[in-house]
């Protein structure tokens, strides 16, 4: 049985100051184990995220009637669209229940429902056998996963930000966002090997369960492995909080919250529209070669992983503040590059989409340690959970449907103007709350 008890003999926190990026103090091998745990995690959130949407026109005439498959396709889409609506209440439940008990517990509990649920979904039989209860345990399960990836991402990065040695915020964006793209890569690349491996008819009855199955095994390791994570909220900081004491200093910091919202948002428009949104654009708008757009969406996937690696080589040591500023400027002029595809060309779609890559893996390499360093240690978990669920939910969560939808309507140029404009106002509030409440991590 696991244990998920808090441990009193937590570690010491093992930041300190460094004085250069050439003198950075190293990761204990408890502290590179904890982080591999944490890591592991994020990328078990994304794939299963993203198998979910790759895989929704083979889940949709299985758990809903299937004598019409697009509207079974577009129940299987709502579905996946329901877990975006319940990140926020995921970051007010487990983030408030995060700065009272711990972070541990919650990484562990977390990570359960990420598992079960995936396991649940693999195994439940389809509608022609139980009928509507099939969809109504899907449904189910994607609200438990959509409170789960609530608080996964903020506070998996919050937790290994207080893991690390002061100084060391750069590398620790870079391993997160680094695991954060295994885990986009490995739903492409087990969805595409199984349909190859099992064929597409079979993929329809049941070849579909397979990757979930893989997620599943995939998350009960990493529950393994979080058993041993290091708490860093110390037994006297979780008995002074209480959630009405959590809430208040979350009231107070205010301000903070609303620039995560927009430092979150921003980022996860401009990663939907690149991702989803111009490659769903390149398909269904332009009628573009469906392997071509493949391939060139898992170069671009290939480039976040490496790209990611890189940013948080090059940013260990020096000051995140700065870096978020110019990579945030640097995106308002470069979403602007999806105006150039405006007619059918596989060519003009892979220049728009690799061209704006670089910039898209700054941003998304920074933006939850950026988050992560707006609020103080004590009101962290609920503070930074609830900016980014909202972020997500309201921004992240419709920016490829939006940018389809403008597309139909000959108003593609209003899609880029939002994402500029989000990326103004996300420095905008970043600024105001830095100079209001300070920062808490980095510099």
């Amino acid at each position: 049985m696991l244990d998920i008890q808090a441990t009193d003999n937590a570690v010491p926190s093992p930041r300190s100051t460094i004085s250069s990026p050439r003198n950075r103090e190293k990761f204990t091998p408890e502290v590179r184990k904890g982080l591999l745990g944490l890591g592991l995690g994020n990328a078990l959130e994304w794939y299963d995220w993203m198998v979910f949407g790759l895989l929704s026109a083979f889940i949709g005439p299985n758990f809903f009637p299937n004598d019409e498959p697009l509207s079974a396709t577009l129940n299987a889409l709502a579905v996946f669209a329901v877990g975006f609506a319940f990140r926020p209440l995921g970051g007010i439940l487990l983030g408030t229940l995060a700065d009272r008990i711990g972070r541990r517990r919650v990484m562990l509990l977390s990570i359960m429902l990420m598992a079960g649920t995936t396991l649940v979904i693999a195994i439940t039989p389809s509608y022609a056998t139980i009928g509507a209860w099939s969809g109504i345990i899907l449904v189910a399960c994607r609200i438990l996963q959509g409170i789960s990836t609530g608080i996964e991402a903020p506070l998996s990065t919050s937790h290994a930000v207080e893991l690390a040695p002061e100084g060391r915020e750069g590398y620790v964006a870079g391993i997160m966002s680094f695991y954060v793209n295994i885990g986009i890569l490995l739903a492409s690349l087990v969805s595409f090997v199984c349909s190859l491996v099992i064929g597409g008819a079979a993929m329809g009855v049941w070849g579909w369960r397979v990757p979930f199955i893989i997620g599943a095994v995939f998350g009960f390791v990493v529950l393994y492995l979080r058993r041993s994570l290091p708490e860093t909220l110390k037994e006297e900081e979780r008995a002074a909080n209480t959630a009405k004491t959590v809430w208040s200093g979350v009231g107070k910091h205010w301000l903070s919250v609303l620039a995560i919202v927009f430092v979150v948002g921003a980022a996860q428009a401009y990663n939907y529209a690149w991702n989803v949104g111009l490659p769903s654009a390149a398909r269904s708008g332009f009628k573009e070669d469906p392997t071509a757009v493949f391939a060139l969406t898992t170069i671009l996937g290939a480039i976040l992983v490496v790209g990611s690696w890189i940013i948080g080589k090059l940013a260990d040591g020096r000051s995140m503040s700065r870096w978020f500023l110019v990579t945030r400027v640097l995106a308002i002029p470069s979403v602007f590059l999806m105006l150039l595809y405006v007619q059918p060309g596989i060519g003009g779609f892979a220049a728009v989409l690799l061209g704006g890559s670089i910039v898209l893996v700054l941003n998304m390499t920074l933006y939850n340690v950026v988050s992560s360093s707006l609020m103080p240690k004590n009101i962290r978990g609920t503070g930074v959970a609830l900016g980014y669920g909202i972020g997500v939910a309201v921004f992240g969560g419709t920016a490829s449907y939006l940018l389809v939808w403008l597309q139909s309507l000959n108003l593609t140029w209003v899609f880029p103007v939002y994402v500029a404009a989000l990326s103004v106002l996300s420095i905008v509030f970043y600024l105001a709350a830095r100079r209001s409440n300070g920062i808490f991590v980095g510099k």
